[in-house]
């Protein structure tokens, strides 16, 4: 699996990562002596602490299309940007005929998006976000918009820097 875009990737750190199963789907072969059943599971592995990957298993098993999928995600880890719980600002991806919508919300929002994309949102460890899923409801394809949303993020200061802006912290008190 291949990301195409600019992601800020991370080596997998087995210890702290879970697990979370996305979606599972019975697939079936009809060879000449009748039919053949096998599974495709997605699964998105993340630390709750700002990394998140994705990855797609396939066996004659649950299990070991379970156990194939979380091996495909810790190899295609990738670092997000989370400011105070949330993420820095809105952002809108499009991936093949998925297309995803995330906003910053106000903390105590929660996670308010669905399926797949939640997911993917609370094993990044976002916290309060607002998020939408348009189009096609595949959840292959909003588990990579999503990623690749959370992937193309950019830092608050890091632009700041860029742009040769000066940022202070204000104080109240």
């Amino acid at each position: 699996m291949v990301l195409n875009f600019q992601a800020k990737r991370v080596r997998s750190a087995d210890a702290e990562l879970q697990d979370r199963l996305v979606a599972v789907k019975r697939v079936t072969k009809v060879v000449k002596g009748g039919r053949r059943f096998s599974f495709s599971a997605v699964v998105v592995v993340g630390n709750n602490n700002g990394v998140v990957g994705y990855g797609l298993g396939k066996a004659l098993e649950v299990t070991n299309a379970i156990a194939k999928g979380v091996e495909d995600a810790k190899k295609n880890l990738v670092k997000v940007n989370i400011h105070n719980g949330t993420i820095p600002h809105d952002i809108i991806v499009k991936y093949k005929a998925a297309k995803i919508i995330l906003k910053p919300a106000a903390p105590g929002t929660g996670v308010l998006a669905g399926g797949a994309m939640r997911a993917v949102l609370e094993s990044a460890g976002v916290k309060d976000v607002l998020g939408k899923s348009i189009g096609s409801s595949n959840p292959h394809n909003v588990v990579k918009a999503t990623v690749k949303a959370l992937a193309l993020l950019k830092d608050p200061a890091h632009v700041a820097r860029l742009r040769n802006i000066k940022v202070f912290k204000v104080f109240k008190g």
